[in-house]
């Protein structure tokens, strides 16, 4: 009896080991809620800074929104970007789970952030006047700006939500995944690089 005891609760164990080992699948989230409240402060703050004309507010909302903007591009498509090119699509399957939905928030909330205040600054400083001598560096950068908005709201935004969506089907296809992070990590590279562009415009509009 002790022996067959024995051997019949090794049985269970190991009918239950696979079971009990076997990955968990996490919960996909699609909007990090817990990051809401931090994006509707930096929203308010713009909007207070843009009401009240505080040239420091939009300075600090200009420089910090396009620099992290900036930043962000460069590294998802620079380095990030040739990291997940190597990794398994389990990998990049778990990776992008973690990664993307925090960029849902991120993304749009810089985009604002830089557009927003750098359009009152330009206002509040007279620099859209015709005559402002360097008017035609002032257009090139809004036309620089608007192509990178465009892809950022019209190609990466979309791709991210895709990869989410797909990540919360019962079965995810991994191939569809791979393909959406290429196109999101080749378009932020570019927006990133377009950055480099914008970043000379406003350094030469600083230095007058």
């Amino acid at each position: 009896m002790g022996v067959e005891g024995g051997w019949s609760g090794m049985a269970t164990v190991a009918e239950a080991t696979p079971a009990a080992l076997a990955p968990t699948r996490r919960t996909v989230t699609i909007v990090p809620l817990r990051g809401v409240p931090i994006v509707a402060v930096v929203i308010v703050g713009m909007v207070v800074a843009i009401a009240t004309n505080s040239s420091w507010a939009l300075d600090f909302y200009h420089v910090a929104g396009g620099g992290l903007w900036t930043g962000i591009d460069l590294f998802l498509g620079l380095v990030l970007g040739p990291i997940i090119g190597s990794m398994s699509i389990p990998a990049r399957m778990e990776l992008s789970s973690r990664l993307m939905p925090k960029l849902v928030l991120i993304m749009p909330t810089l985009v604002t952030m830089t557009l927003g205040s750098g359009f009152q600054l330009a206002r509040h400083l007279g620099n859209l006047a015709a005559s402002y001598p360097n008017h035609g560096w002032l257009v090139a950068s809004y036309v620089v700006v608007g192509v990178m908005a465009t892809i950022a709201l019209g190609l990466l935004e979309p791709a991210n939500l895709a990869v989410l969506f797909e990540l919360r089907k019962p079965n995810p296809n991994g191939a569809r995944i791979a393909r959406l992070m290429k196109v999101f990590i080749y378009t932020a590279g570019i927006t990133g690089l377009m950055q480099i562009a914008t970043l000379v415009i406003m350094t030469k509009l600083a230095s007058g």
